[in-house]
């Protein structure tokens, strides 16, 4: 049996030197005239052991990491192709406590096998979804996913199910299918992963809600940022083509669904749903107006469903275990699992895979296992550069949109940034504005205008001028941007804002009483 060796090609693992291990283990394998298959796997997403290599053995898979180049000689001394132990050996990956305290069902096959080999996806349940639903009616099709409880994974958490039928009822001689991958908030990289370690996943998600809502074509709208992404899903969709999963007949059924890949040009804007239309469409990527919701009128005027690549790719598993299986996870109308994303001044970052109604507490002190610092957390933002800042007052609140909501806060695309106690609130609130306003697509005034002016203005506290009377005035700003700007982009930058505002004040005090506090 010739060993395999999983060597990650995911771009978090390559930033971390995935490739000059892999180069080691290879020049490592010729000069001692050893025989191996190197397969190169998405990452399983702990980013803290990373780069983690893998070796398949008789006794099961075998984990060492974080691997730097310089480990490779003494690894194979240590004898690591049968799993010998070393300083770096981390046993059994389904035993690592990161890894056996999750619960996945998105995430099932990331980092486990050859992400463009078909046969790989196959024989760990890939397509079965895709199976059940061309033997499907439409209709029944979107009764399952509705029954599911899926929810939008991209931030806005509108009901999947409700979005499809829409679009099912909808006439029109041309509908669309688009994946929204422009992953642009902060701390967040589940679409990336996915689309790297597991694309078929998303293919067979796509193309199950074409059939769903009869429609012919899909585009993925990839941010620019992520070249690796953009190759995989290439690779990946010509497979899938050429297998008769995509193409006129899906899987030898009458159904007809085919996809192809679009790049974005950077702009943050364009991850909301109708700039990203505008951009498909080779306009200006702005915000438009609704209605008419895109549902009803979206690409290029026709019915279209616009999901987040999570909410596609969590749709094949259940359409193969059912709608009960899926919504026996979770709380409340949260369903399903969630994909939480640990980033920051954090020890254990890294993808988690999770049943909503973990408390924020249990995220970052016992997965994330507090700041890599060691100092005190003092802030976690969820939901990107747009979501609340929490104080540990908060750390009660359990992973749930109803209780975030509840809070002032947003789960967003379940993106968590950790701070520690050395973070300077009034800063991270004048980043936020600033940020609102660099992004802005200019459309409306609250967004365009108001975030530059909370720029000043905060610029005004953090010099000592009226405090007070200015803090005043950027909680009407806020409200003025909250309830008047056409998108999430001005409507949310006010969470950041009021958040630390609320809950850190002693960082708002004038310059000279700060001094004096400390």
């Amino acid at each position: 049996m010739i060993p395999r060796i999983y060597i990650p090609a995911d771009s978090g693992a390559l930033a971390l030197g995935a490739e000059k291990v892999a180069k080691a283990i290879e020049k490592e394998l010729k000069e001692r005239g050893v025989e191996a298959k190197i397969v190169r796997n998405g990452s399983r997403g702990a980013y803290f052991l990373e780069p983690m290599v893998e070796v398949a053995t008789a006794n099961g898979r075998v984990a060492y990491g974080p691997v730097k180049a310089s480990d490779v000689k003494s690894l194979f001394d240590s004898g690591f192709l049968t799993g010998g132990h070393h300083k770096r050996w981390l046993g059994s990956p389904d035993k690592i406590p990161f890894f056996a305290k999750q619960t996945r069902l998105t995430f099932a096959r990331c980092g486990i096998n050859d992400p463009l080999s078909l046969d790989a996806y196959k024989s760990l349940g890939g397509l079965r979804g895709l199976q059940n639903a061309v033997a499907m009616t439409p209709a029944d099709v979107v009764k399952q996913v509705t029954e599911s409880g899926l929810r939008g994974r991209g931030g806005a958490g509108f009901p999947t199910g409700i979005k499809w039928k829409t679009v099912l009822d909808t006439a029109g001689e041309q509908k669309y299918i688009v994946c929204n991958a422009d992953e642009g908030d902060s701390a967040t990289f589940a679409d990336r992963m996915i689309m790297e370690g597991d694309p078929f996943v998303l293919i067979e998600g796509m193309a199950i809600a074409g059939v769903a809502t009869g429609a012919t074509k899909g585009f993925v709208y990839i941010r620019s940022e992520y070249p690796h992404a953009v190759a995989t899903m290439n690779k990946a969709v010509a497979i899938a083509r050429k297998a008769g999963v995509l193409g006129v007949n899906v899987l030898g059924s009458p159904n007809a669904f085919d996809m192809e890949i679009r790049v974005g040009a950077g702009a943050y804007v364009c991850g909301e749903e109708t700039s990203l239309l505008n951009s498909l469409e080779g306009k200006r990527g702005v915000v438009r107006a609704k209605p008419p919701l895109p549902a009803i009128q979206g690409l290029f005027g026709k019915p279209t469903v616009i999901n987040n690549v999570i909410s596609l790719a969590s749709v094949p598993i259940i359409m193969d275990k059912g709608a009960a299986y899926y919504k026996d996870f979770g709380m409340g109308r949260s369903r399903g699992t969630i994909p939480i994303q640990i980033a920051g001044n954090v020890r254990n970052g890294g993808l988690f895979e999770t049943a909503f109604g973990l408390t924020l507490g249990e995220i970052v002190d016992d997965i994330g296992g507090g700041t890599a610092s060691g100092r005190p957390v003092k802030a976690v933002q969820v939901g990107g550069p747009l979501g609340a800042y929490f104080p540990r007052a908060l750390f009660d609140t359990p992973f749930d949109y109803e209780e975030f909501a509840k809070r002032d806060g947003l789960i967003g695309h379940a993106g968590i940034t950790v701070f520690d106690d050395t973070a300077d609130m009034l800063k991270q609130a004048r980043f936020a504005m600033e940020f609102c306003a660099i992004e802005s697509c200019g459309k409306c005034t609250p967004c365009r205008i108001g975030s530059t002016r909370g720029v000043e203005v905060l610029d005004k506290v953090a010099a000592g001028i009226e405090a007070e009377k200015n803090l005043a005035l950027v909680t009407d700003l806020c409200n003025t941007m909250k309830f008047g700007s056409l998108c999430a982009l001005g409507g949310f930058t006010p969470y950041p804002v009021m958040s630390s505002i609320t809950h850190f004040p002693e960082d708002f005090k004038p310059a000279p009483a700060r001094v004096a506090a400390e």
